[in-house]
């Protein structure tokens, strides 16, 4: 069964790429950080595998050079998902973790998460704990997942701790998935409207205006105006671009920024419609997270920072530090979200209850189960309301551009009558 073992880049360490036998007798492949191929074969013994081959490794250098896509070295939330599914199963079914580790980076189709995972088992074979070694790569391994796997190791149930966190991560995906679909369609017939409006200023209006030049006489307001935005089009085109590339870029790098946030997230909520929806899938992730976490035994106060920042908008952040300085005095948890209009009455009540009768937990994930079922109805009935509007209007505004396109013509035909 192939291994990729990777541990991190060290300063005069070469890349080995080594086959080995297990003691099974199956061929296990790999990569191994080693400052020469002795060490390698040394420590491939005392894993227990018997050495096949050994030798430097040829990827990243000249025509075998690794060409990395933007987004190639991005693990996705669905990656994690699979991953901690099947982490449970293997470390529920008795595997050790440096063998679960192995399979792992092995079968996961992520190029990144593949090399972490190998990193992650080689620190694990030098004694280093799990949640240790994940949290070396925040970049990979978000803090919710680091934190849950630390409590399971101190309270030994690691296996049941991963089953929660896939459950989690599945229901995460699910979540964003709704949301994704719901908006696909819009933003596609949208796009789609403004290049038909763009290519018909820049390719197809001038054929007509050279007509009408031709023919003389007074043009129709509507034709003048089409005439107009199309002799514009050509600079405000090339311009908008520009533009429109500069602010992908910007946004990209100051969405995350506190400033930004501050002005954009209160911004999202009150949007017509998809203000409450934004509410909704806000509230399902910061219950969600709570939730798993207080079940998997992560104390309160630190599982409120964590979900906090997880919740996607600063409004639910905000909040979160409240209920934190409010137990940090001994005070309710629901009593501070009160305060807060982005909390329901309801989120607040079922909230206090779960406190009185020590089942906040299990009344955090019903919480979150109900704005799941929330989100996907809202997500249903914008679909089913976008769609026939979207093609109104994209219909509404080739129509409009072709009858003012043929208007000049109609004018003609009825002098010749």
């Amino acid at each position: 069964m192939a291994a990729a073992t990777k541990a991190p880049a060290r300063t005069g360490h070469t890349t080995f790429e080594y086959s080995a036998r297990d003691r099974s007798g199956k061929l296990v492949k790999g990569t191994l950080e080693a400052s020469d191929s002795g060490a390698v074969l040394t420590r491939l013994k005392s894993q227990g595998l018997a050495p096949v081959s050994v030798e430097a490794s040829k990827v990243g250098k000249g025509m075998q050079m690794e060409i990395n896509l933007p987004g190639s070295n991005r693990v996705g939330l669905k990656d994690l998902a699979l991953m901690s599914r099947q982490f449970a199963t293997m470390v529920s079914s008795g595997l050790s973790l440096i063998k679960a580790l192995a399979i792992l980076a092995e079968q996961t189709e992520s190029k990144k998460l593949a090399e972490t995972l190998g990193e992650v088992r080689a620190e694990v074979e030098t004694g280093v704990a799990l949640s240790t070694a994940l949290g070396r790569h925040i970049d990979v391994f978000p803090p919710l997942m680091i934190n849950m796997i630390r409590a399971g190791e101190v309270g030994g149930f690691l296996d049941q701790v991963l089953v929660q966190l896939a459950e989690n991560f599945e229901s995460e995906v699910k979540l964003k998935a709704k949301v994704k679909s719901a908006m696909t369609y819009p933003v596609v017939v949208f796009v789609i409207a403004i290049l038909a409006v763009v290519g018909m200023l820049l390719f197809i209006v001038p054929v007509f205006t050279k007509m009408f030049s031709d023919l003389g006489g007074e043009l129709p307001l509507p034709t003048k105006i089409l005439v107009f935005l199309s002799a514009a089009m050509k600079w405000v085109a090339p311009i908008g671009l520009v533009l429109f590339i500069v602010w992908a870029i910007t946004w990209k790098r100051v969405k995350h920024n506190d400033a930004v946030r501050n002005v954009v997230d209160p911004l999202k909520l009150k949007l017509p419609i998809f203000g409450t929806l934004t509410q909704k899938i806000a509230l399902s992730r910061f219950t969600r997270n709570l939730g798993t976490m207080l079940r998997s035994g992560v104390p309160i106060l630190q599982s409120l920072d964590i979900v906090g920042g997880a919740a996607g908008n600063v409004v639910v952040q905000r909040a979160a530090v409240d209920v934190m300085e409010s137990v940090r005095s001994g005070q309710s948890l629901a009593g501070p979200l009160a305060q807060h209009p982005i909390f329901p009455a309801m989120v607040v009540q079922m909230m206090s209850v779960g406190e009185d009768t020590g089942a906040l937990d299990s009344m955090l994930h019903k919480i979150s189960d109900f704005y799941d079922q929330e989100v996907e109805a809202t997500t249903d009935a914008l679909t089913s309301l976008i769609e026939p509007l979207m093609i109104a209007v994209l219909g509404g505004i080739i129509g409009a551009m072709i009858i003012a396109l043929y208007m000049p013509i109609f004018g003609v035909f009825n002098l010749i009558n």
